[in-house]
């Protein structure tokens, strides 16, 4: 049997999907170890996964819009993290010895370890941000992201003749979504490697928190309200308004809210308000009628995959790309995430709440979602990564 050793940053939404993959390859007998920041990884993991940890240290939150969260994000996040993490990623991989590495694209690092010691890898795109080249038509962006990459390869001692994009393994590329949000990748900017697009990786999840099940009110429809784990202080203002929205859909709807407490106002008595909510559990139990969020692909392809219709506020980074690919399907509806009134929001929630064509769209996408075979797909590739094929016994891309 093989050991796989998974690379991910200390994001929520990246380390959730590697616990159903993790669970698959286990139950085939294979062994599974993560690297990364062990103060956030344990809680998502359990007690029993085996985690190298890389150290803690604070990087700059994520803020901005457009081209400014880019930024923010690669020079504030990305670049620093793969710094911090080279050396401790490289222990890992002498101590742990795998026979395959699966990259996040968010930590570059793990993709230049694993071309040194020359292990085959696969890289986990978590999002729709870099399958299509989306800042192709900006030769001037894409530049100066190559040039970040770059450094970081020189950084790392390798040979500049050898240089590959670290964010796409020539091997593999998986990716935990399907065409129907991502959209049909466009010729000649596909990823230089196979692409499988598995669809969500549904699987319960160790660090789920404790639910007041009981609070659930029965008569009433209920709305998850989640704006992710890197809303921060933006969504203060946002949940107010939808506070307000939900209040003005009616006396039927109940709000189920995953929220930092500081962040949201006043609720109503019917009103269940967490820090963190088990989404997939609320979904699989059938608890829930419409899901307003961030369109963040993890919540948009959970939600579908449970036939649930959204009303999403994009904020950045790939979300107006999902949350236009959600409505253009009919599953669900946009709403401008600074400038949304609560009759805005209130009107688009009552409407996916009250017209079938909507949670009829979304059973459909998320029917195409689940295609993709999941964690089993996944766990086919990454055998077939180890063994020297191409292709898995069953291809499903």
């Amino acid at each position: 049997m093989s050991r796989f050793l998974f690379v991910v940053p200390p994001l929520t939404g990246h380390v959730n999907p590697t616990v159903g993959i993790a669970r698959e390859l286990a139950a085939r007998g294979h062994d599974v170890a993560w690297t990364g920041t062990e103060t956030v990884l344990r809680p998502l993991l359990g007690p029993q996964a085996q985690v190298f940890g890389t150290g803690t240290r604070a990087f700059r939150t994520q803020g901005g819009h457009g081209l400014a969260a880019l930024r923010s994000l690669w020079e504030g996040f990305i670049v620093p993290y793969a710094r911090f993490t080279a050396k401790p990623l490289d222990a890992a991989v002498r101590a742990y010895r795998p026979d395959a590495v699966l990259v996040d694209q968010h930590t570059p690092a793990g993709a230049l370890v694993a071309h040194r010691h020359r292990l085959p890898w696969a890289s986990l795109a978590p999002g729709a941000m870099e399958l299509g080249r989306p800042f192709r038509g900006l030769p001037q962006v894409e530049a100066w992201m190559t040039g970040l990459l770059r450094g970081l390869w020189q950084r790392a001692g390798l040979p500049e003749e050898e240089f590959t994009d670290p964010r796409f393994s020539p091997a593999l590329v998986l990716a935990p979504t399907g065409p129907a949000l991502t959209g049909r990748v466009p010729a000649g900017v596909a990823p230089p490697g196979p692409l499988a697009q598995i669809g969500p990786v549904l699987a319960a999840r160790p660090g789920d928190p404790a639910f007041p099940w009981e609070r659930l009110a029965s008569g009433r429809r209920r709305v998850l309200v989640t704006m992710g784990t890197l809303a921060g202080d933006v969504g203060a203002d946002f949940h107010t308004r939808a506070v307000r929205a939900l209040a003005l859909c009616g006396d039927d709807v109940q709000p189920v809210i995953a929220a930092p407490h500081g962040l949201l106002p006043e609720l109503p008595d019917h009103a269940i308000a967490a820090e963190r909510v088990p989404v997939l559990e609320l979904l699989a139990r059938g608890t829930l009628d419409a899901v307003l969020c961030h369109g963040g692909m993890n919540t948009v392809g959970e939600a579908l995959a449970h036939g649930i219709p959204l009303v999403t506020a994009p904020i950045r980074h790939d979300q107006p790309f999902v949350a236009a690919q959600v409505e253009a399907a009919g599953a669900g509806l946009r709403a401008p995430f600074p400038r949304a009134t609560p009759e805005q929001l209130a009107v688009r929630l009552r409407a996916v709440l009250d017209e079938p064509r909507y949670r009829t769209a979304a059973a459909r996408v998320g029917a195409e979602l689940l295609a993709g075979g999941g964690a089993v797909a996944a766990a086919d590739r990454l055998e077939s990564l180890v063994a020297g094929r191409a292709e898995p016994r069953n291809p499903l891309v």
